[in-house]
């Protein structure tokens, strides 16, 4: 019968002891009980379009302030408020 080898890294209750365990020790002192594993990484394009928008310092103030009232990103507070207004558009609008 194969005799299990006990680690020496212990068992941790949460992420913030696992944390503080590796912010005082060096992984190079546990090599010998880590094991090589094969990973693939698939760089793709972005499935979605970045606009960038110049705003006024106030206006974009404004924004933040009623973003973190909601709890959200900015970003996601524009995307939503976008897609609200844009829901409302009855036909599309054609630009000469």
């Amino acid at each position: 019968m194969k005799k299990k080898k006990i680690s020496n890294i212990p068992e941790f209750k949460t992420y913030e002891e696992e944390a503080n365990f590796w912010d005082t020790h060096d992984f190079t002192e546990f090599e010998d009980e880590f094991r090589d594993v094969d990973m693939v990484v698939k760089l793709e394009q972005p499935k979605q379009e970045t606009l960038v928008l110049r705003l006024q310092k106030d206006m974009k103030d404004q924004l933040m302030r009623i973003a973190k009232t909601k709890r959200i990103r900015l970003s996601v507070l524009a995307r939503l408020w976008i897609a609200e207004k844009l829901s409302t558009i009855k036909r599309p609008l054609v630009v000469s």
